[in-house]
């Protein structure tokens, strides 16, 4: 169609037909096919079907253009530019949101009609909001911090534990005795109110359970690469492990024997049985690195009767 004509006179497309009006559709082989601009003027669902049809039908890269043009332009006037919005984990979220299986997809259902540009955009803007929000967060925190512990603020520190810490002085750092993090295990930081940073390992349970404001206010930590090869010397730290057994005669004398063999010092020891006569051990240890702990665990599941070791956390 490339016109109309009611009652013999030419009408615009968007003519409303009354009673007794006599029409004529004009038609071309030259035309290319149906405007976007009669998506917003047909009244059936079948009719604005066929037009998206037709659209998604022709030349895919015309349609991501033709996306990519319209996108940008509805960023641009509600005040974004790719940059601040185009991140690729948020893509992803709007390729899954619309069920499309890649982003050229997406632009192309944008190019052909088949979805609004302004669901995308407020879908990306959306994620870049909160992304906004909680680094503003993290700043007033570590701001906050800075202030507390009256020091300024520093690119990364070696603590005297063998922690080193964005922007944290040495004193600062203390070890959380929910997982006993040690040497070689993977860390990070947690800022608290006026106690510093707490150092947890990356599995601990209180880490995985933080919400989304507490996430807020952790911070990059890692071991100093001395302590983690164990090179430093007086440097103990405290892991807590869990043996799992058969109870037996000998079974005590046996777990301390190998620990005193391994000159592993105990600094905690507690046993409680179960009603199946399952005897569980959680061992308090001075150890100076992972691979230490690592090593005394596979000895003890060596022991005649042990069931499991696990390492304890939270």
């Amino acid at each position: 169609m490339v016109g109309a004509r009611v009652n013999n006179k030419m009408v615009p497309i968007d003519y409303n037909v009354q009673n007794g009006d006599i029409i004529e559709i004009m038609t071309s082989q030259n035309s290319r096919g149906p405007s976007r601009d009669w998506l917003s003027l047909v009244k059936s669902s079948q009719a604005r079907t066929k037009i998206k049809q037709w659209f998604k039908a022709q030349e895919k890269e015309d349609n991501i253009l033709k996306g990519k043009e319209l996108l940008q332009t509805d960023m641009k006037k509600k005040g974004y530019t790719p940059t601040d919005l185009l991140r690729s984990e948020w893509q992803e979220m709007v390729i899954n949101k619309f069920d499309f299986k890649s982003w050229d997809s997406v632009l192309a259902a944008i190019g052909y009609g088949g979805i609004k540009e302004g669901q995308v955009v407020n879908r990306l803007r959306d994620e870049f909001e909160k992304e906004k929000k909680r680094n503003l967060k993290k700043e007033d925190i570590l701001q906050e911090f800075e202030l507390s512990v009256n020091q300024k603020p520093v690119t990364k520190k070696k603590s005297k534990s063998g922690v080193v810490v964005e922007g944290v002085g040495d004193a600062a750092v203390r070890f959380s005795k929910c997982c006993s993090p040690v040497p070689g295990d993977e860390i990070i930081g947690f800022v608290t109110r006026g106690r510093g940073v707490a150092i947890h390992r990356t599995d601990c349970v209180n880490i995985l359970n933080l919400n989304e404001d507490e996430r807020g206010r952790l911070i990059g930590a890692e071991w100093d690469a001395h302590y983690t090869h164990g090179d430093v010397t007086n440097a103990a730290y405290l892991a807590e492990i869990r043996v799992t057994a058969h109870d037996r005669n000998g079974l005590l004398f046996d777990i301390s024997r190998l620990l005193a063999e391994a000159d592993i010092a105990v600094k905690g020891f507690n046993i409680r049985m179960t009603k199946d006569m399952t005897a569980i051990f959680n061992i308090v240890l001075e150890i100076r690195t992972k691979d230490q702990l690592v090593r005394v665990s596979q000895k003890l599941q060596g022991l005649k009767d042990v069931i499991e070791i696990e390492r304890v956390s939270g």
